[in-house]
């Protein structure tokens, strides 16, 4: 079942999470019309890869004309037409954004389909569903209008305040005009008095004016510190958790429309001041509030605008090396990283350019000895991007780190902290003008692991997680000084995450029960027990060579690279124990098999299957972990097919018979396996089979070797021969 029909039948309350996803940027049309070709294609890539994106856009333009000439109803077709030009305009010269988009998209929806599976929110999750509440942006979004229209009929306010003191003007000019003879007259009194009256009338007015625009800028003060700033910690919190696998980080364009909106009725208030400093200079009187109160209010619209437009520059993508775009914030030095930043206010007043400088390691805590320095051009302009409704922003995309020399050429006391605990910084800094005021931006990624070797991404890794799990601090260079505990239910929350962002599929219930007993032992009570890091990290498992980190990674690049189908279909129990495995398996029918992760290998599956002797006895049998250099040789689903077991002079035979509890084996793996080979050339087929030598001494337990890497027939024939079996007793894989 494709992915889309699997979204399609979720409950609805993930169905809001999914139609939360797509907007004008990828509308949902598109994903529903072209659900299977979308899948079908490498979004990851291209979104790393400009000549890649450029032809998957050229080839979704395509399929989505084809599919507008088949399209029936004329309302539909006509939607089609305006979506197609719109991702015209919105991508033709960048593509590549369009397949971030599209990538990003679909793993989220891989994360939701996966929640749905494990039918639980793990507490990170949770804390974040305030973040992404229709009723709370409804009402953010009624605040900032309200205040917008406010401004608006200030500035009617103030039009009619300008015409009202014109008026007085004139006649207060041509009064002084008259001969002083006519002054005593009735008609000059009733003047006067008339003028009274005006100016009476144009102080309550300016009074009013001023109380208004004072009650304004407190709400806009008010806003700010109160909602604004939050929504804005929100989203940097909601970032972090995304670049550990967590929920998809929405984008920054409804938090850009409440910054832009803000700003202008803040630019909108200074004029209006600026205007009623100008009637100053032709009216005034004693206690005239303008003058009284004007000062104060000029300052404070600076300062909100000034603090209003500082905190709008964003690390929008933080640093990543396109090679590894799921494990971002680790930089290998000489090779090639991406980072973009972004203005969340979109004025006229700042549409111009404006030059954006990175440094490295500004600013770094005592005693650091590694240093690196940027290689390449570390300073660009910012432009305005129509595909992100003309936000002004810069993406570095061939930013390298080179690290610094040292004295004599040694770098000394490294410390106590390796060197993917060490946390480095990139600072971004810029400095415009507007109207008068100079505004010096500044603003930094989350903490980076710099690594040398990409034998050191593992553990880098591990420190972006711990970091990113325990702390919203955006700069904490130190962290690692000190690092606090997790909980394991946030910690296996984040573990199951990886599992879904590299093999589309996180960890149920079961599994995350199974990584505790392995954690913490079997008696351990898991859900709020503590997890050091030097437990999770540092510390090698009893009686192993390998923390439970590096053991856990090499499973997620083992499936990653060799078992995604299987691990898709849920047919991998995964972290079973060897008792736990024995227990289940017991009871079953002969042949009955499950398929786990090898506790005692790095990066190795193993599968078990159970025996029953004709004196009652239960037998287990384990084969051999099969590590990433035996599955490069065959696909895992083709050899739990052609598997043999060669055991006592016995003709060989498959024993696997159904996958735990009662699947008949083909029926779970059959449309895994490869098809039949080709026979369009004349050659003779040759096939891998992966067999077993069985040893079954009473006084160790069943063990099953397998060659490396699995047997071509020829070879299976001399060991044939070796053994004296007979080779026309058995039958071919491809014979039934």
């Amino acid at each position: 079942m494709s992915q889309w029909k699997q979204i399609q039948q979720l409950e609805i309350r993930l169905l809001e999470h999914v139609d939360y996803l797509y907007d004008d940027n990828f509308p949902m049309d598109i994903r529903q019309t072209l659900a299977s070709w979308i899948e079908s294609q490498d979004w990851d890539t291209a979104a790393n890869d400009e000549s890649t994106a450029a032809v998957l856009f050229t080839n979704l333009l395509s399929q989505l004309e084809k599919a507008r000439s088949q399209e029936q109803n004329f309302l539909q077709r006509h939607n089609m037409k305006m979506i197609q030009q719109q991702l015209q305009v919105k991508y033709m010269s960048n593509p590549a954004v369009m397949a971030r988009v599209i990538s990003s998209c679909l793993r989220e929806e891989q994360r939701i389909l996966s929640s749905a599976c494990t039918q639980e929110q793990g507490p990170l999750e949770k804390s974040l569903q305030n973040s992404v509440a229709f009723e709370r942006q409804k009402n953010m979004d009624n605040r900032v209008g309200v205040i917008r229209a406010n401004v608006q009929l200030m500035d009617q306010a103030v039009k009619y305040i300008e015409d009202m003191q014109d008026d007085f003007d004139f006649r207060y000019k041509t009064l002084q005009s008259r001969e002083s003879t006519d002054r005593n007259s009735d008609t000059m009194k009733q003047e006067v008095t008339r003028l009274q009256e005006m100016l009476n009338r144009l102080d309550f007015k300016r009074k009013e004016i001023v109380t208004k625009i004072d009650v304004v800028i407190k709400e806009i003060d008010d806003l700010m510190t109160s909602q604004l700033n939050p929504e804005l910690q929100d989203w940097k919190r909601r970032q972090q958790i995304a670049a550990i696998g967590g929920p998809l980080l929405t984008g920054l364009d409804q938090l850009q429309s409440w910054f832009t909106l803000t700003a202008q009725s803040l630019f909108q208030i200074k004029r209006q001041l600026d205007k009623l400093g100008e009637l100053v200079v032709k009216v005034t009187y004693e206690s005239d509030p303008i003058p009284l109160q004007k000062p104060q209010m000029e300052e404070r619209v600076k300062y909100l605008i000034y603090h209003l437009i500082r905190s709008s520059f964003v690390v929008e993508k933080q640093p990543c090396m396109p090679t590894h775009p799921q494990k971002p914030l680790i930089i290998k030095t000489g090779v090639q990283f991406t980072t973009k930043v972004r203005l969340l206010v979109k004025l006229p007043e700042v549409d111009y350019q404006l030059k954006v400088k990175t440094t490295f390691d500004k600013d770094l805590p005592p005693g650091r000895v590694r240093q690196f320095f940027i290689l390449t051009n570390n300073t660009k302009v910012m432009d305005i991007e129509d595909y992100s409704n003309g936000c002004l922003s810069v993406e570095f995309r061939h930013l390298q780190l080179k690290e610094k020399k040292y004295i004599n050429g040694t770098k000394g006391n490294e410390g106590l902290l390796s060197v993917t605990e060490e946390l480095h910084s990139l600072s971004f800094e810029a400095c415009f003008t507007v109207q008068g005021l100079t505004i010096d931006l500044e603003t930094c990624s989350l903490p980076l692991v710099v690594i040398s070797n990409v034998s050191q991404l593992p553990g880098g890794w591990a420190s972006v997680m711990w970091y990113n799990l325990q702390t919203d601090e955006p700069r904490n260079l130190g962290f690692f000084g000190n690092p606090p505990q997790a909980s394991w239910s946030q910690l296996s929350e984040v573990l199951s995450w990886q599992f879904s962002t590299l093999a589309g599929r996180g960890l149920n219930k079961e599994q995350l029960s199974m990584l505790g007993e392995k954690l913490f032992g079997q008696h351990a009570s898991c859900s709020d027990y503590q997890v050091s890091w030097s437990k999770f990290s540092k510390e090698n498992i009893p009686g192993k060579t390998f923390s439970f980190w590096m053991w856990l990674d090499s499973i997620l690049e083992l499936i990653k690279k060799h078992l995604l189908p299987v691990w898709n279909e849920n047919y991998i129990m995964g972290f079973v124990s060897k008792e736990m495995e024995r227990t289940l398996l017991k009871d079953r029918e002969p042949g009955t098999f499950l398929l786990r992760f090898s506790e005692s290998h790095l990066g190795g599956i193993t599968f078990t299957w159970v025996e029953h002797s004709e004196n009652g006895d239960v037998k287990f049998n384990s084969v051999e972990p099969y590590t990433k250099n035996r599955l490069s040789a065959l696909p895992f689903a083709d050899i739990i097919r052609d598997y043999k077991v060669i055991s006592d002079g016995v003709v060989p035979e498959n024993p696997l018979k159904f996958l735990y509890p009662d699947i008949p084996k083909d029926e779970a793996f059959g449309r895994l396996y490869n098809s039949q080979p080709s026979k369009v050339y004349p050659y003779i087929p040759s096939i891998l089979i992966p067999i077993s030598v069985c040893s079954n001494s009473s006084s160790t337990p069943p063990s099953c070797q397998s060659p490396e890497p699995p047997m071509t027939p020829g070879e299976f024939n001399m060991l044939n021969e070796h053994l004296c079996f007979d080779i026309d007793t058995m039958s071919s894989p491809y014979s039934e």
